[in-house]
């Protein structure tokens, strides 16, 4: 029986490199962001609130990270019909608003990417955007 298990993990290398690539796409579409990297226990790797960024969505963006970092999917695969009931029993910790995507790299979940403070699909865009820069799959 194994008691124990071989684990990768996103460097801080790589979470500033996706923090460089998100602000870049941020900056390109004229929309600051929040943007928060955590790893696949939830811990937070990485984050900024762009200047000009609302502060509020610092919150929702890692509740997006949470999200899928717990779950492995995008945010928007939460069922639209459960959302507020789960919302609910996490103390709203789990949201189905577009802008999480999750960190996979060669099929291993690394965590997730929450991003807010624009529409969904910038968000989504800038999520991507970070993903691309480290080979995460989109």
């Amino acid at each position: 029986m194994n008691y124990t298990a071989a684990t990768r993990v996103l460097t801080h290398v790589g979470a500033m490199e996706m923090l460089r690539a998100a602000i870049a796409k941020a900056e390109e579409i004229g929309q600051p962001q929040c943007i928060v990297i955590v790893d696949a226990a939830g811990d937070v790797v990485a984050e900024v609130r762009m200047t000009g960024a609302k502060f509020l969505s610092r919150k929702s963006a890692l509740t997006k990270a949470l999200t899928v970092a717990s779950a492995g999917t995008p945010t928007t695969a939460v069922p639209e019909g459960v959302r507020p009931a789960i919302a609910a029993a996490t103390g709203g910790r789990v949201t189905g608003l577009p802008g999480g995507l999750p960190i996979r790299i060669d099929g291993v979940l690394m965590g997730g990417i929450g991003v807010g403070s624009g529409t969904g699909d910038q968000d989504v865009a800038v999520a991507e955007a970070a993903l691309r820069a480290v080979g995460a799959a989109i």
